[in-house]
């Protein structure tokens, strides 16, 4: 950020204190009504989940509360899917110009109607214009909600020191907010929220279960995952990448990918023929859909092929439900495993140094003998690792269920300071 640019994104922050009557701050009631920004792209079940994963925290531990969703990203699909299963939350949508207003009438008369508005979670402050418009045109409380908060810039301390609560999706991010002076007793830890998402589509799940043939915990789910997620094949523009950053997207992608994928398979094939049953291949991410067979399914021994299937890209609705029935998920990505712990299945997370500092809520959370740092493991460790979850599964589930009542209990403990703030 060039210094004029900071000088002006400065000067609208502070003139959060000239305030017109209409927005100025609302006095402290029991019924409050939450602006909730999230959403920031449909490409992505993890990115999806967020969504869904906060409103039933909200939902749970605020039950008074009214919920409006500034949702960033318009896929059709994916208002469908919240608006099914959350059919009192009333959904806007609209950007916030350079000046930090906003067009749509419908946010504006959200700014007047809430009593406090949230940053759902995600891999940074996302939302960020959309807090500073909210500090401009009022001067009710805000607050982040489950964010990755790694080296924040100079526009996001300044958003984050005006925040009358920051929880961060890993314990390191505190660390980060340490670093650049912001701390306090409303800095905590409070994780992803897609460990609440409770969205199931279940019949939808049944007709392609039955039609793989893919009995219930009787088959495991393996998730691929490229180093860097190539958005510059499917985002406007290259993503605004320069020729540079492409390359080295693409060669670091290249190195590693049959580094990563290969120890993925042996605990596929160890799987198959230890136990005579099926594998599903599924995506977290459009992209990996075009590169299942490559990674995972072509290179297996022919006795193992015929075992496993393959999903098209879905929706978490529906990978919430299939992961409820299969008995293992493994995955280089970090949403999928979250999404099968909050469905009561255990789950593998295969993780790669270029996928940030989320991966840490893991072991904040106490996940520690199911993560996998893929450059300092091997396939051994992973296969080993599997068999004793299929040996000893009630012990596993016994496992899963302690650190997700841990995650809960964050949730609620969390929830409640969001409510001391308005009521």
């Amino acid at each position: 950020m060039d210094r004029r640019h900071f000088i002006n994104q400065a000067s609208l922050l502070a003139a959060g204190s000239v305030l017109t009557p209409l927005l100025a701050k609302a006095a402290r009631k029991a019924n409050p009504t939450i602006l909730l920004v999230s959403g920031w792209q449909d490409v992505n079940i993890g990115d999806i989940g967020h969504t869904p994963g906060l409103l039933h925290v909200l939902e749970t531990y605020m039950p008074q509360a009214t919920i409006i969703l500034w949702k960033r990203s318009n896929g059709e699909e994916v208002k469908k899917l919240l608006n099914h299963n959350f059919p009192k939350v009333k959904i806007i949508y609209g950007g916030v110009n350079k000046e930090k207003d906003v067009e749509n009438p419908e946010i504006t008369e959200a700014f007047a109607k809430a009593d406090v508005m949230i940053h759902g979670s995600g891999p940074l402050l996302v939302g960020a214009d959309n807090l500073a418009s909210w500090m401009k045109h009022t001067s009710k409380p805000f607050g982040i909600y489950g964010t990755t908060l790694e080296n924040p810039s100079p526009y996001h301390q300044e958003i984050l020191r005006k925040a009358s609560f920051i929880f961060t999706r890993e314990t390191k991010s505190i660390d980060h907010l340490k670093k650049a002076g912001i701390e306090g007793e409303h800095v905590k830890f409070a994780p992803d929220a897609t460990f609440f998402i409770n969205i199931r589509n279940d019949q939808k799940a049944a007709t392609f279960l039955k039609e793989k043939g893919l009995e219930d915990k009787k088959f495991i789910c393996a998730i691929p995952r490229l180093r860097y997620t190539p958005y510059h094949k499917f985002n406007a523009n290259n993503n605004g990448w320069s020729a540079e950053k492409i390359r080295q997207v693409e060669e670091t992608n290249e190195k590693y990918k049959e580094f990563d994928h290969a120890k993925l398979r042996q605990a596929m094939i160890a799987w198959v023929r230890e136990t005579g049953n099926k594998v599903l291949v599924c995506p977290e991410m459009t992209y990996e859909v075009d590169i299942m067979d490559e990674l995972l399914i072509d290179p297996l021994p022919a006795d193992v092929k015929p075992f496993v299937v393959k999903r098209g890209y879905w929706l978490p609705d529906e990978a919430a439900s299939v992961y409820a029935k299969a008995h293992t998920v493994l995955s280089l990505e970090c949403h999928s495993p979250i999404i099968a712990a909050a469905n009561g299945t255990p789950c593998f997370y295969l993780r790669q140094p270029e996928d940030t500092i989320k991966g840490q809520m893991y072991y904040d959370l106490g996940f520690d003998d199911w993560v996998f740092e893929i450059n300092d493991t091997n396939a051994e460790q992973i296969t080993g690792r599997l068999r004793d979850v299929w040996k000893n599964y009630d012990k596993a589930k016994a496992e899963l269920k302690k650190n997700m009542d841990k995650v809960a209990g964050i949730y609620h403990d969390c929830t409640k300071l969001v409510a001391k703030v308005v009521g």
